[in-house]
């Protein structure tokens, strides 16, 4: 039980540093010194920032997540709110059961009268890992009309979805709505992708001059970050 423990409180330090940026130092200190670096990192990083009792829950949830899916199971018995079934729904789509998650989503959806954009999102990234190309176009048809829509992950999905069914016209469309500076690389760098699918170089040879140039401006944190997606820019640029 005591190397579980250690093994889990590592965990957490290092999906701490990931989401956080730390200095890298810190990765060698929690992996070498496991009790120690972590006690550290924790003190110095951590409890300014977050409370015990949300640290204590994220390494349980680390090293048995059905405990938190069980724990949600019965709150949701014993009191079947929008909240409730939400927060079960979102555990399951964190462990990547998306079937079980869409079920959740849809009882959520269905039964509250709550405001839904957030459950539909779920949605449609749930229905994206199925392939369930037709679910993800029907239900960003149902939100694109709201403005927190224009740009977003859900957009991108949703002009992916359209290419897969064949709507290439549409697709593009959609897909051009993610082309923001500075932001959105992955995605941009796959409009590339498209637009060299359908024959459209001049277009890709444009946006990833525009991703290349933006990348030597970036953030040192930045750089690490979307250093695969640069790469890769950088690779398709010298093949054209």
């Amino acid at each position: 039980m005591y190397y579980y423990l250690i093994i889990g409180l590592q965990a957490y330090c290092i999906y701490h540093w990931f989401k956080n940026r730390t200095d890298y130092y810190w990765v060698f200190l929690i992996i070498f010194l496991p009790v120690i670096g972590s006690l550290i990192y924790l003190i110095t990083q951590v409890f300014n920032k977050k409370d015990v009792d949300k640290l204590q829950d994220d390494v349980v949830n680390i090293i048995n997540p059905t405990k938190k899916i069980k724990d949600l199971e019965s709150k949701v018995s014993f009191s079947d709110t929008f909240q409730n079934r939400l927060d079960l729904a979102d555990a399951y789509f964190d462990i990547g059961d998306y079937n079980t998650a869409i079920t959740n989503y849809l009882k959520a959806k269905n039964d509250y009268s709550q405001n839904d954009y957030y459950t539909i999102k779920k949605l449609i990234y749930s229905y994206f890992q199925k392939d369930e190309f037709t679910e993800v176009i029907g239900l960003a048809e149902s939100i694109k009309s709201k403005s927190e829509f224009n740009g977003s992950y859900e957009q991108f999905l949703y002009g992916v979805s359209l290419e897969r069914v064949g709507e290439i016209d549409k697709a593009e469309t959609q897909l051009e709505q993610i082309d923001k500076r500075y932001s959105n690389y992955e995605e941009r760098l796959d409009l590339a992708k498209f637009y060299l699918k359908h024959n459209k170089e001049d277009k890709a040879k444009t946006l990833l001059t525009e991703i290349h140039s933006e990348s030597q401006h970036m953030t040192k944190p930045n750089r690490k970050l979307y250093r695969a997606t640069i790469v890769e820019v950088e690779k398709l640029l010298s093949s054209l």
